[in-house]
């Protein structure tokens, strides 16, 4: 049984294997977790069809689309071997077969060029990542040879040819498509592997313990492993490997840290003693997650392809401070909730947007797009990053609908659980920095949003009320808008609706 990468969303075309949650060669059950794979929007869990042996394809970290195969599963009764004691008892000399080296044949004269093909139609040049071949190695036809990056995506470039590889690009070096990357000298398939026979003398009654034997896999890293552990200066034999049969896996080389000496003491030409304080001071190299591109590619669009401006204000919370002490316990007791300050941010900022259309919409290919109803999108802070899942239709929503669609998208976000539906769409977002002690801040837009309102800590300060000075709560609040379609006007207009309507939250049960 091959399992494949199933189609998870209509934009989503490719996707990055990001842990493998079994081994190669584990026996795993039907409908067990075997990997996670991530996306651009989301990281989801693949299950195994059938039960038996898992043969692993595609390593963690590789980029591939959908519909490849990533692994396999066989023997639907069989279950994986474990390292046993076998006792010999031959008192005759034993035939041993040994495997000769395949060797390949004559060359054939034909040299194979290979060039960069065209990879997509926006694509016109690539770099070499990494040779996973060396310069003189024989190569079969369709083995991987090297990597190429993109501004998309990372893939592997097979061999055209069998023969003996000739590098022209180097690791590093920016082609253009058609450009020759290496060469290959065309030689007939290596010959059939024959075997030859050895007598063995072995003593009665040896025990050998396959644990004790050492694989010729053992310490030796993969490509990517290697890359890495060359890239962080350290040596091979320094890591120990957990993959199969000892092999140094990519996560083993991520994971390696280089010992470094430390100096204690040296002399002065005039044999005083100095002692010199050091750190720790190793590096580590963690590759960036799907999710985490993504967000950093979008970001910097948003900030060279916006004309972003932020306005600011500060909002008075002792009126919301004094009715969630008057009513957090009635209210968690009917509503089974906890009432917190998001509700009433969420239920003003949907009030105000459909007060100012302009703030709720977008420009799409010279049009502004404006909508009549109020999905927000709320920033989470989830293990692989900040996501902004989307509460819908907040405009038709009470308080305790609007804390319970918070508390489940928070819980989705915590587990890594949420799905494409709960990423999508949005025409507003909220991001609160104040949970993290954040006094001000310029929140950055939601892409294709037209603006972002931004919360921060409760700080008591003084403040000028009636012609008297007053200690009072005060959040400072900060909307984030794209001038091209907001004028100063709107966005000030908005921000100073939110702070009447929370500092009258009256005015939001009323609905005035």
């Amino acid at each position: 049984m091959e399992i494949k990468i199933p189609n998870i969303a209509e934009s989503i075309t490719e996707v990055v294997i990001a842990e493998w949650l079994k081994k190669d060669g584990d026996s795993v059950k039907i409908d067990e977790a075997i990997c996670t794979v991530e996306t651009d929007k989301a990281s989801q869990e693949i299950y195994a069809d059938v039960a038996g042996v898992l043969k692993i394809v595609v390593q963690a970290g590789e980029t591939i689309p959908v519909g490849t195969t990533i692994a396999k599963i066989e023997g639907g009764n069989a279950t994986p071997t474990t390292k046993t004691e076998n006792i010999v008892t031959q008192t005759a000399p034993a035939k041993v077969e040994t495997p000769a080296k395949a060797e390949p044949t004559a060359k054939t004269g034909k040299i194979v060029e290979m060039v960069v093909t065209p990879i997509a139609e926006s694509i016109t040049e690539v770099v070499i990542g990494s040779w996973l071949k060396q310069e003189g190695d024989f190569v079969n036809l369709d083995e991987p040879l090297c990597e190429v990056e993109t501004d998309k995506a990372t893939q592997e470039m097979p061999a055209t040819a069998t023969g003996i590889l000739r590098i022209v690009a180097k690791a590093g070096t920016t082609l253009k498509i058609g450009d020759l990357i290496c060469r290959i000298e065309e030689t007939n398939a290596p010959a059939k592997a024959t075997t030859s026979t050895q007598v063995v003398s072995q003593p009665t009654a040896q025990v050998v313990h396959s644990s004790q034997k050492d694989s010729y896999a053992s310490g030796t890293p993969s490509p990517a492993a290697a890359k890495i552990l060359d890239e962080k200066g350290i040596n091979s034999s320094e890591v120990k490997g957990t993959g199969i049969d000892g092999r140094i896996t990519k996560n083993d080389a991520t994971l390696a840290e280089k010992t470094i000496a430390k100096p204690t003491q040296m002399e002065s030409p005039k044999t005083e003693t100095i002692e010199i304080a050091t750190g720790e001071r190793t590096q580590r190299r963690v590759r960036m997650t799907q999710m985490r591109k993504t967000i950093a590619k979008r970001l910097v669009a948003v900030k060279n392809e916006t004309a972003m401006l932020t306005t600011f204000n500060e909002v008075n919370m002792k009126p919301i401070m004094d009715l969630r002490a008057k009513y957090k316990d009635e209210f968690k007791e009917k509503h089974n909730v906890g009432l917190g300050f998001m509700s009433f941010f969420a239920k003003a900022a949907a009030n105000a947007l459909l007060q100012i259309p302009e703030v709720n919409a977008y420009i799409d290919n010279g049009e502004i797009v404006y909508n009549d109803f109020v999905d927000i999108s709320v920033a989470v802070s989830a293990p692989k990053g900040l996501v902004v899942p989307v509460l819908r239709n907040v405009e038709t929503m009470n308080f305790a609908q609007i804390e319970k669609g918070i508390v489940n998208l928070a819980t989705k976000a915590k587990n890594n659980t949420l799905s494409i539906d709960d990423m999508s769409g949005g025409t507003f977002t909220i991001t609160n920095g104040g949970i993290f002690g954040s006094m001000l801040s310029t929140p950055i837009i939601n892409a294709p949003q037209s603006a972002i309102l931004g919360m921060h800590n409760i700080v008591e300060r003084p403040m000028a009320v009636n012609g008297q000075v007053q200690i009072l709560p005060i959040m400072y609040v900060a909307l984030s808008y794209d001038h091209r379609i907001i004028d100063g006007r709107e966005a000030v207009t908005f921000l100073v609706a939110i702070k009447k309507y929370l500092e009258n939250p009256e005015r939001l049960l009323l609905n005035l």
